[in-house]
């Protein structure tokens, strides 16, 4: 192979360019603790070349299960350095859930900060031990497996390659005006075993040589403090964090020096937005993405940053379709200009001014190889990937998530979508949250079944709720049974785990 073709495919070294270019810049803030960009390249470069001393294997996989910390950012970078594939797994998991993730996955060792059972564990200092020097690693070398929740059944392991990882923050690099920069303080408290966390959160300190805070959890009074210290400019949330801020006396004071507010990862209520912005004067730029795609597709930050309920449109380098489930393109939007992309689908610019719901289709630099450990599910021949959610384009061309297809009830043969039965319940004022699945039912095949969290004390009445949805809900779409519980599962981001429910 030429050489100019090996270093083309070479994987950028984000952390070695950063303290090439900011050596002296804070890269990473955690407490008392505050180092240098120089400082987290030097501790990378011990960190890999350890690993790849205690795996002489290219492409073995090193689990991490620590915290939002230092010491997972080392590591995370040094197992990228050394050749290694990260597999990021939540510190909350439970045995079961660890020891499944990590045979699945078959990795050869985990740096953590506890004792696991029946795993290679080493501590994240590396202590002292021989040392070589790491390989060159390429750009379609896989870099990460990111296991996804699922909607049923064992997680499933995304593949990214370092290529898909740093081409979502090429295509987030062409947004005017930039979401981050180098000069920019990042609150860092979304996990980073997750996608967003991870990429969004992380990646783009370490891609922009930027300066990131990290919080290993998230406490209203106490991150606000930090962001007001520490002046923070840009906040990467998600809903949660942003209802609690928009309840908290101290946010707009708080909160004065960022300049963006990022939110993802889940649908942000358009009534918290606009208590947010009420109490800080910001808007909240909304992205939209998942584990599969590294994560970003759309954002209002190429569209209408105010719009309520809009998860914008796509990232500049991605091609994005609604697609019927019978293969008829409804919509498009990609890296053509909007009147080649319809062109192509034999389309005019009127057919796609709006359109129903449909399943978003992608493709893109950014995506997923597949599923591990051979691929599965992965893009098509021709680069394009479902990605299971469903949306419907408004008369401006802008995005507005649905549900999810694997969430869809089909009550005798009418589609009826459980956020919009949600939506209607958590507006009851006796309500706190709500979730709505599917359950077998033996005259209209299926039927939606609701779950409320009270928000009072006496709880609503059952018959109370459903006189309420049938005043704003077609009357197929009425839940057929209404649980009052006392809570719903969440998973480490907020997200209901409607599996569970089921």
């Amino acid at each position: 192979m030429p050489h100019s073709l090996v270093v083309e495919n070479r994987a950028r070294d984000v952390v070695r360019e950063a303290a090439r270019r900011r050596p002296d810049g804070i890269a990473l803030i955690a407490g008392t603790t505050s180092l240098t960009w120089a400082d987290v390249d030097t501790r990378v470069d011990r960190a890999a070349r350890r690993l790849a001393a205690m795996v002489d294997a290219p492409g073995a996989r090193a689990g991490i299960v620590l915290g939002t910390s230092v010491d997972f950012a080392v590591t995370y970078f040094a197992v990228l350095r050394a050749g290694l594939v990260a597999v990021p797994l939540n510190p909350g998991y439970t045995s079961d859930e660890l020891n499944y993730a990590l045979s699945d996955a078959g990795v050869s060792l985990v740096v953590t900060d506890r004792p696991l059972d029946g795993v290679s564990c080493v501590s994240p200092d590396f202590g002292e031990g021989p040392e070589s020097d790491p390989p060159e690693v390429a750009g379609d070398q896989l870099a990460v497996l990111l296991y996804t929740s699922g909607t049923s059944g064992r997680p499933k392991g995304a593949m990214l390659s370092h290529a898909a990882l740093a081409a979502n923050h090429e295509q987030l690099d062409r947004i005017e005006p930039a979401v981050v920069g180098p000069a920019d303080v990042v609150l860092l408290t979304v996990p980073f075993f997750h996608a967003y966390g991870l990429n969004t959160g992380l990646g783009s300190v370490a891609h922009h040589a930027a300066t990131g805070v990290l919080l290993d959890r998230f406490d209203p009074a106490e991150s606000l403090r930090v962001i007001a210290e520490r002046g923070v400019t840009v906040t990467v949330g998600v809903p949660s964090m942003y209802a609690a801020w928009s309840r908290t006396e101290s946010a707009g004071s708080s909160l004065t020096a960022v300049r963006t507010a990022v939110c993802g990862a889940a649908p942000l209520d358009p009534d918290v937005a606009a208590r947010f912005t009420a109490a800080t004067g910001k808007t909240v730029i909304i992205g939209y993405g998942l584990t599969e795609t590294a994560p970003v597709l759309t954002t209002t930050a190429v569209s209408d940053r105010g719009k309520a309920g809009s998860i914008g449109r796509p990232l500049p380098g991605v091609e994005l379709r609604l697609r019927t489930a019978n293969g008829e393109v409804l919509w498009a939007d990609g890296t053509a200009t909007p009147a080649e992309d319809l062109a192509e689908l034999d389309l005019s610019v009127e057919d796609s001014a709006g359109s129903d719901p449909a399943e978003i289709v992608v493709r893109g630099a950014n995506l997923f190889g597949g599923y591990w450990p051979d691929g599965r599910d992965g893009p098509d021949t021709d680069g394009w990937w479902g990605t299971g959610d469903i949306a419907y384009a408004d008369e401006d061309g802008d995005l507005h998530l649905v549900d999810r297809i694997g969430e869809l009830i089909l009550v005798n043969g009418f589609n009826v979508y459980p956020a919009e039965i949600e939506r209607v319940l958590d507006a009851h004022p006796g309500v706190a949250e709500a979730a709505v699945v599917a359950v077998e039912h033996a005259e209209t095949g299926q039927a939606p079944h609701a779950y409320v969290v009270p928000a009072l004390d006496p709880a609503p009445t059952v018959a109370e709720l459903q006189v309420f949805c049938a005043a704003q809900l077609a009357r197929f779409k009425l839940p057929a049974a209404i649980e009052i519980v006392s809570s719903l599962p969440h998973s480490a981001l907020g997200k209901v785990r409607k599996r569970e429910l089921r």
